[in-house]
C-alpha cells in the first residue's frame, strides 16, 4: 500500500540527502591524490572499517530482496543468511589481516587488480587486464541491482513513475561518489549501518509485540501461510546447498576486500572483526523477522511484488517523520552498495586501464578526474541495464555475488595461502570461474538448478591447483618475498 508524498517524507529525505550531500563536499576537500579517492590514504580505524564493510555488502538485498523471500516463501529462505553470516566469519578471520599486510608491502596496491598484478610480478600485465575486465562486467549488474531497489523505494515513497525515479536515485549516489571518492563513501557507509540497524529492530518489533507471546505469533503466521514458519518448508537438497553456498562469495568482492586494504592498522582486524560480525547477525535476524512481519500484517490484502514488503511496513506502521527515517535506512542500505561498487569500477578503470595502457604519466589530478568520469560511465551503463523494471534485485544480486565469488574467490585465498602459486593459474582461474558462472546460469532443470557459484568456484580452485602442481613459480625472489610477508602475517 503506497502511502503518498507527504510533507513529512519529503523533508525528512531532503534532511538526509543534505547530510550526504556534506559528507561528500568534506571528503572533497580531504581527497588530494588518486591514493586518497580510492583507498582514503589507509587511514580507517576499526569500527569504520566494520561498518563500512557492513553497509557496502548488504545493499538492498537486506531489506527488499531478504525480506521478499522470506515474506513469499517462509523461513526456508533463512538458509541464504546463515550461508552469508559463515562466509563474512571466515573472510573477517582469514583474510582481512592478510590482505591488508599483503596489498601494501607489494608495490601498495590500491585495486585487486593491482595487488594480482605485484603479488605475481606479472610483466605482461595479463593478470590485471582479465581482472579489470571482470570487476567491469559483474560490477554492472550489482550496480543495475541497487538502482532498481532505489527506483522500487521512490516510486512506492512518492507516486511517481519507475523511470523517474530511477533517474533520481541514480543522480544522488552518483554526486557524492563523484566528487568525494572513497572517504565520502566509507562516512556515509557509517552513517548509512547505523540508520539500518535500527530500521530492522524497530519495523518487525512493533509488528510482534501485538501477539501475546512467541508461540501466538509463530501458530498465527503459520495459519494465515501455512509451512512459513518450517525452516525446511518447500526446500529440496540442491536449493538447502544453493542457499548455504552464498557464504562463498565473499572471498571474491571487491567492494568488500578494498575496505580491508584501506584499514589504518592490521592489528585492529579483530576489533573490526567483532564489531562488523555483530552488526551483521542482527541485521539479518532483523531481515528475516521483516518477512514475517508482512505475513502477518498483509494476511487480508497481499502484497503484488513481495520485495516491497518493508518499505509497505514501514509505511503502515508509523507515523510520516518516522516512516520517513526509516525510508532513508532502506535508501542507505541500497546506496551504501552502489557507492561502493561504483568506485571500484571507476578505480579499475582510472588506475587498471587508463594509467597502465593509456597514460602512465598521468598526474594525480588527470587520474582523479578520470575516476569521476569513469563513475558517471558505469552508472549510466548499469541506468539501461536498470531501465527493465522486470529485474528482480535478488535475481541481479545472486548473478553478480556468484560471478565475483567464483572468479576472485580462489584467487585471493590461494594467493594468499600456496607460496608457488604463478600469475598463469591466477588468469586460467579467474576465466574459468567466471566463464563456469555465465554457461551454468543459463542452464535449467536437474543439477543445472543449483547456485552458479558453486561449480564456478570448484572449477576455479581446480584448476589454479592444476596449474600450481606441474607448472609451479620458480622465481626465488618472488618466492622468497611471500616467506617474509607469510611470517609478518604470522606474527
Amino acid at each position: 500500500m503506497p502511502m503518498t508524498s507527504s510533507y513529512p517524507l519529503f523533508i525528512t529525505f531532503l534532511v538526509y540527502f543534505a547530510l550526504l550531500f556534506f559528507l561528500g563536499l568534506k571528503a572533497y576537500g580531504q581527497t588530494k591524490s588518486v591514493d586518497d579517492y580510492i583507498l582514503g590514504g589507509r587511514k580507517l580505524g576499526p569500527t569504520l572499517v566494520a561498518l563500512s564493510v557492513g553497509a557496502s555488502d548488504m545493499s538492498g538485498w537486506l531489506l527488499l530482496g531478504l525480506p521478499g523471500a522470506v515474506y513469499l516463501s517462509g523461513l526456508s529462505e533463512i538458509w541464504i543468511g546463515v550461508g552469508l553470516a559463515f562466509g563474512a566469519y571466515l573472510n573477517w578471520r582469514f583474510i582481512a589481516r592478510p590482505i591488508r599486510i599483503y596489498s601494501e608491502r607489494v608495490g601498495n596496491a590500491l585495486t585487486l587488480p593491482d595487488y594480482f598484478e605485484f603479488r605475481f610480478d606479472d610483466q605482461s600485465r595479463l593478470v590485471r587486464s582479465v581482472s579489470a575486465i571482470v570487476i567491469l562486467l559483474f560490477f554492472t549488474f550489482y550496480v543495475a541491482s541497487g538502482l532498481v531497489g532505489g527506483a522500487l523505494l521512490f516510486e512506492n515513497s512518492f507516486s511517481i513513475s519507475y523511470q523517474n525515479a530511477l533517474m533520481g536515485g541514480c543522480f544522488i549516489v552518483v554526486f557524492y561518489t563523484f566528487i568525494g571518492g572513497f572517504l565520502a563513501v566509507v562516512w556515509t557507509d557509517a552513517v548509512q549501518a547505523i540508520l539500518i540497524l535500527l530500521a530492522l529492530i524497530i519495523a518487525p518489533l512493533l509488528v510482534f509485540s501485538l501477539a501475546e507471546n512467541s508461540e501466538s505469533i509463530i501458530s498465527h503466521i503459520d495459519s494465515i501461510k501455512p509451512g512459513s514458519t518450517n525452516i525446511f518448508s518447500g526446500i529440496s537438497v540442491i536449493g538447502f546447498i544453493s542457499l548455504l553456498s552464498w557464504g562463498l562469495g565473499y572471498f571474491g568482492q571487491p567492494h568488500i576486500l578494498t575496505r580491508f586494504m584501506a584499514a589504518k592498522n592490521p592489528a585492529q582486524m579483530i576489533v573490526a572483526r567483532r564489531t562488523g560480525m555483530s552488526w551483521m547477525i542482527i541485521v539479518l535476524f532483523g531481515s528475516i523477522a521483516s518477512g514475517l512481519a508482512g505475513v502477518m500484517l498483509f494476511a487480508e490484502e497481499p502484497l503484488g511484488n513481495p520485495e516491497t514488503v518493508f518499505i509497505a511496513l514501514n509505511q503502515s506502521l508509523f507515523n510520516p517523520w518516522v516512516a520517513g527515517v526509516i525510508t532513508a535506512a532502506i535508501l542507505s542500505a541500497i546506496m551504501s552498495t552502489v557507492d561502493s561498487q561504483l568506485l571500484v569500477s571507476a578505480s579499475v578503470i582510472s588506475e587498471d586501464i587508463y594509467r597502465v595502457f593509456i597514460r602512465p604519466r598521468a598526474s594525480q589530478a588527470e587520474l582523479i578526474l578520470i575516476s569521476r568520469v569513469a563513475v558517471i560511465c558505469v552508472a549510466c551503463v548499469a541506468l539501461w541495464i536498470a531501465s527493465d523494471r522486470n529485474n528482480s534485485v535478488l535475481n541481479l544480486v545472486s548473478y553478480a555475488w556468484a560471478g565475483f565469488g567464483s572468479a576472485f574467490g580462489p584467487v585471493i585465498i590461494f594467493s594468499l595461502l600456496v607460496r608457488d602459486m604463478t600469475s598463469r593459474s591466477a588468469v586460467f582461474g579467474m576465466f574459468v570461474g567466471a566463464f563456469t558462472v555465465i554457461i551454468w546460469s543459463r542452464l535449467e532443470g536437474g543439477l543445472f538448478d543449483l547456485y552458479e557459484i558453486i561449480p564456478g568456484f570448484a572449477a576455479a580452485s581446480f584448476s589454479i591447483l592444476m596449474f600450481c602442481k606441474f607448472t609451479p613459480e620458480k622465481n626465488p625472489k618472488l618466492l622468497k618475498q611471500f616467506d617474509d610477508i607469510k611470517s609478518e602475517i604470522n606474527s
